[in-house]
């Protein structure tokens, strides 16, 4: 079985972006780029599915700039056979991506495509479930567990009231939570190996999918700063001064 892994190139999640001063957008210049950390579970996913003898090539496609390709190194390094790069220096939505990797998947024809569940520059969560739309095909998202038996993949998710489990058919598309693995890190012979592992280029037009955006950004601010805390000298004044604070709210 082949397996499709989607990897976006975000900011670091240990770097704390910065808003441009005319409010346009995020600063990215001279800021760390790495792989998105659900797409990093999705990637160590699927290789644990090669291990077990359930998955036979892992393919990594990303959707961005030629510096993407970095991104796809990583997965190379983790794992995966080779990639697919997209190249586009455009603000990519969510649809446009669904409809760039249906059409990666029509000619792949993958059993499974894992992807993180959102993306933490824009939190979107819309892509999986978009490509399972798109392409008609079951899905289980916000996966914490993955099982791959007899045509089948039982899927735990994480929903707001516990966890819920449900079995689809393959093909299907599932969406990685945080709980599903710890990703491994890439050893330095692997890093070595990944740089010979085929790496395709591609295009938007090479998949007759137009990325123009639907949305337009009015304007990016930073969060509001948290206020000083207030010292209270007992539990009475404590219960006062929230009774307060709700009638003022």
């Amino acid at each position: 079985m082949k397996v499709l892994v989607p990897v976006k190139r975000v900011i670091d999640y240990n770097v704390r972006p910065r808003v441009k001063p005319d409010g346009s957008g995020v600063d990215l210049a001279n800021i760390k780029m790495s792989m998105n950390p659900f797409d990093e579970i999705a990637v160590e996913e699927a290789i644990r599915l090669k291990e077990k003898g359930v998955a036979t090539e892992i393919v990594a496609i990303s959707v961005g700039p030629q510096k993407a390709q970095e991104t796809l190194r990583t997965a190379l390094a983790m794992g995966a056979d080779r990639a697919i790069l997209v190249q586009t220096d455009d603000t990519v939505e969510p649809l446009a991506v669904a409809k760039i990797l249906k059409a990666i998947a029509d000619e792949e024809q993958p059993g499974l495509v894992i992807l993180g569940k959102q993306a933490i520059d824009d939190d979107s969560n819309q892509t999986g479930q978009m490509l399972a739309a798109l392409m008609g095909r079951p899905q289980g998202t916000f996966a914490s567990k993955v099982e791959v038996a007899d045509n089948k993949a039982t899927v735990t998710r994480e929903v707001d009231g516990g966890l819920e489990t449900v079995a689809i058919e393959l093909p299907a598309i599932v969406t990685t939570d945080l709980r599903l693995n710890e990703p491994r890190y890439a050893s330095l012979p692997n890093i070595m190996k990944a740089k010979s592992k085929p790496l395709a280029n591609k295009t938007p037009a090479d998949y007759g999918v137009d990325t123009a955006p639907r949305l337009e950004t009015l304007k990016t601010v930073e969060p509001p700063k948290r206020t000083a805390g207030i010292k209270v000298a007992d539990v009475d004044e404590l219960v006062t001064k929230l009774k307060n604070m709700g009638v003022a709210a």
